[in-house]
Order: C-alpha cells, then structure tokens, then sequence
C-alpha cells in the first residue's frame, strides 16, 4: 500500500472504532439507571462500596425514607457524571471491539511469532487489569471505614456524586495499571534488556520501591489501601521474577547448545538463517500477494 492509501486505512479504522466508543458511551448512559436482568445498574455498582451497611453509622441521613443516597451540589453535576462514567464503561465493555480495529491496522507489518506474542501479552495484561480493579473495588469499603472513622462520632458524612465517583474511578484504574507492571518486567525480560540475576539483586530495592510507589498511587489516606496494593505488586513482581528466570535458564541451555559460550568474541554466532521468498514472505505465513511498485512523483504529491 502507499503512504497515501495506509492514511485512508487509519482513518477508516479509527473511525470504525470512535463508533463503536459512541455507542458503548449510549449503552453505558442508559446501564448507568437500569438494571441488565440479574446485572445492577452501573450507579448500583459504583455506590456499593459507600453503601455498605458498616459505613451507616458514618453517613448522614439526606433522603427522607433512608435510602444511602449520595449529593448534587451543582446544576446537571449527576447528568455529566452519569455521560463520564457511562461512556468509560462502555469503552471498557466494547474494548474487544475497537481494540480490534487498531489490532487489524498494525497486523499486516508483523511476523506470526510477533502477532503470538502480542496476542498473548495483551490477553495477560487484560487480565491483570481487570484483576486489580477488582480487588481496588473490595479494598474501597474498607478504606471508607478508615476515612470516615475519623472524628469519634463529632462529624457526619454526605459525599457529593462528582468527588465520590471521581475517587471509586481512580481506584480502580491505578490498582488495574499498577498491575500492569510486573508484566512490563517480564517483556523487558525476554527482550533482553534485564536479566533474573540483575532482578534477584535488586530485589530488595524494588520491594520498597513498590512501597513507595503504592503510597504515592493510591488517591486515598488510607494504610489499608496502600498496604493491599504494595503486597499485591510484591507477590506479582515475585512471579516477574520467577518468570524470569525460567526464561534465562531456558536461553541458557539453548547457548550451551549451540556452543555459543564456546565462541571467540570475534567469531560469527551460528544463527540458523532461514531466507524469505521474492515477496518478503518467512516460511509458514500466508503469502501477500504483491503489486508492482508504483513510481511517485513528489512534485505532484507536495
């Protein structure tokens, strides 16, 4: 394809996807108030954490028939929170979806064992995000009981919709992202850019890096918050670091193989090259058919 016809692609697929995004953003509008059968509504699920029946006793009575309710201070505030949140969940719901269209631009430039390798990495990372949101949306309760405790029963609670939503939202991408991590270790890993014995040595280090880190990340004050995501990234990174290892054992054995350690450092490597067709095709991918190239005339292009 030319330069010209590669700029037509992008913009048909980020198009594709900027529609599949408004669309998720609708469904999410209207699943934000109603309920999808046996699923809550989106607001439920979101208020869950501040409704929680141990945090009565720390909240105040706003609504006349009891109901744990959160406020509205400012005209439409409910009306944008319900468009923000909506249109992140359905991005979130229909992420296959558009995440596909990048995925079908970028694919034709990439080998087989790269598009297995990305596959793989983007499905583990899936994964470990959704892992960490889930547990920041069990820790957020918890956390509550610790923020609102405060004041030995002098001061009440009534949190406004925009800041409480705000502060659940923040939870739940920081502890999806910091799970995030450990993968970027493996990646680095495998890419050879550090290995297990550099890993097992800076062990100590990273640990309280990551300390650190889960202070400074979490939005709230709260220890519960900062003391479950630094143990969480500890015990993922030790997984890391595992990897790892398995992985630098493994090229080991494949050097001891070949006698590459064996080698004088001015000697070849044996690397076994294999050499593609005519049409830049490696052996066992699906042959691209070729087009003759086409003569571009940059007076007429500019």
């Amino acid at each position: 394809m030319s330069l010209k016809e590669h700029l037509y692609e992008l913009r048909y697929r980020l198009g594709l996807a900027m529609l599949v995004i408004v669309v998720g953003a609708i469904l999410g509008f209207v699943w934000f108030q109603v309920r999808i059968g046996p699923i809550p509504s989106l607001g439920d699920i979101l208020t869950g954490p501040y409704c929680q029946p141990d945090l009565a006793p720390y909240r105040a009575d706003i609504t006349k028939d009891g109901r744990c309710a959160l406020l509205q201070t400012k005209p439409f505030e409910i009306f944008l929170v319900q468009l923000q949140v909506g249109t992140a969940a359905g991005a979130v719901l229909l992420s296959p979806l558009w995440l596909y269209q990048i995925w079908a631009f970028i694919t034709p430039g990439l080998y087989a064992k790269e598009r297995k390798f990305a596959r793989i990495f983007v499905g583990i990372g899936g994964l470990l995000f959704v892992a960490g949101a889930v547990l920041a949306y069990l820790v957020v309760p918890e956390g509550l009981k610790v923020l609102l405790g405060f004041g030995s029963g002098n001061w009440t609670t009534a949190l406004t919709g925009s800041e409480y939503i705000s502060f659940v939202i923040t939870m739940l991408f920081i502890f999806g992202v910091s799970f995030l991590l450990p993968l970027v270790v493996v990646m680095l890993n495998r890419a050879g850019v550090v290995s297990y014995a550099r890993l097992a040595k800076w062990r100590r280090g990273l640990v309280m890096g990551l300390f650190v880190f889960a202070a400074i990340a979490t939005p709230g004050t709260d220890p519960i918050s900062m003391v479950v995501l630094a143990i969480a990234l500890v015990l993922l990174f030790e997984m890391a670091i595992q990897v790892a290892r398995v992985n630098d054992k493994r090229k080991a054995k494949l050097r001891a193989a070949e006698g590459w350690d064996a080698l004088d450092d001015n000697e070849a490597a044996p690397f076994d090259y294999v050499a593609s067709d005519a049409d830049g095709n490696m052996p066992g991918e699906k042959a691209v058919a070729s087009e003759p190239a086409k003569r571009v005339n940059y007076d007429d292009a500019t």
